[in-house]
């Protein structure tokens, strides 16, 4: 099955046997003012991600939900707190050396400008929890900034580019999962 998440913190898995045969298809029936953020191909042991803009991750199983029809909407996720949305979903693999990458920004500025602070953990650092749950804390903002505008999980280790394309330094791995980020010398796009 196909498993997507939604900056809303709706989450779908989607049986391979309810593709029809044409080149579009309609595969998440979405709320208004909801997108799409990820999807991957999830088996019954792997792991869904959630990490949200105030910085919360929520993993659990992949089991938890339950394929469904094209047609319906999906389920609780991760649940969001005010004004909060989802920055990434994605599947993560038993097994794999598993790491998590933040960025923390200030989201009173332009963006593209504040390069913010970023950080790489081990996925291992922060526990399964049910679905639809709140998550844990995946970075601590340092002063002026108050949004994740980036995040990743997968397999080791974590790369970056710039909007031009060019390839970025990330901080070593290994951070806590709730301490502050690195400070950037340019920003990640």
């Amino acid at each position: 099955p196909i498993a997507l998440g939604t900056a809303s913190g709706v989450v779908k898995r989607v049986a391979p046997a309810e593709w029809p045969a044409r080149p579009d298809v309609e595969v998440i029936a979405l709320k208004p003012g909801d997108t799409g953020v990820g999807a991957a191909v999830s088996e019954e042991s792997d792991e869904l991600v959630f990490v949200t803009s105030d910085a919360q991750l929520l993993r659990f199983s992949s089991a938890s939900v339950r394929p469904q029809g094209r047609s319906a909407g999906g389920m609780a996720g991760v649940k969001l707190g005010s004004g909060a949305r989802v920055v990434f979903f994605g599947v993560v693999r038993p097994g794999e050396e598993t790491v998590v990458a933040t960025v923390a920004v200030d989201s009173t500025t332009l963006a593209g400008t504040d390069a913010g602070s970023a950080k790489v953990s081990d996925l291992s650092e922060f526990p399964a929890k049910g679905r639809a749950t709140g998550g844990v804390r995946a970075q601590r903002f340092l002063k002026g900034e108050d949004q994740i505008s980036l995040a990743w999980a997968g397999p080791a280790p974590a790369r970056a580019l710039g909007p031009d394309g060019s390839l970025r330094t990330l901080p070593e791995g290994g951070a806590k999962r709730d301490a502050s980020g690195v400070a950037l010398d340019a920003p990640i796009g």
